[in-house]
């Protein structure tokens, strides 16, 4: 007999809510198969599990929902795995490009706040040695009077 999973045995084992395999499952990421009265239970196979497994790896990718089913979906049918492998290869490609380009604005963005940071501390300096300079020619001036 195959080993099946309840709802509650998958949203533990991969730290997720009911709510999140549910809807997964609307999706079409999960077809679990129904059970007792009015088919209220889901009961889930070893096929919904490694769906659901797969399905978390690409959302870790930084790939939709949409892009893990297309790619997930074409591991389901029997024919030669070339396409699927090159559809794989096509889709990642792409999540890559976006993913330099992001990482471009963010070292941008960084060095932006690092050269804010720099004029922020020189002015923060100069100030300083104003109060300093306030400070010194208050004390000279009164031993001056004194």
């Amino acid at each position: 007999m195959a080993i099946t999973y309840s709802i509650s045995d998958l949203a533990r084992e991969f730290d997720l809510t009911t709510r999140a395999m549910r809807f997964y499952e609307d999706m079409g990421l999960l077809q679990p198969e129904r059970s007792g009265p009015g088919g209220r239970s889901r009961v889930y196979s070893g096929r919904d599990r490694t769906r659901l497994k797969l399905t978390l790896r690409a959302k870790r990718l930084g790939l939709s929902l949409t892009e893990a089913k297309d790619i997930i979906d074409m591991y389901d049918s029997p024919r030669d795995t070339g396409p699927q492998l090159r559809k794989f290869l096509a889709v990642i490609a792409e999540h890559q490009k976006q993913l330099e380009a992001q990482m471009t604005d963010l070292q941008a963005n960084l060095d932006e706040l690092k050269e804010h940071q720099r004029e922020a501390r020189a002015l923060l300096a100069k100030t300083r040695d104003k109060a300093v300079s306030k400070a010194t020619a208050s004390k000279g001036k009164a031993k001056d009077a004194g």
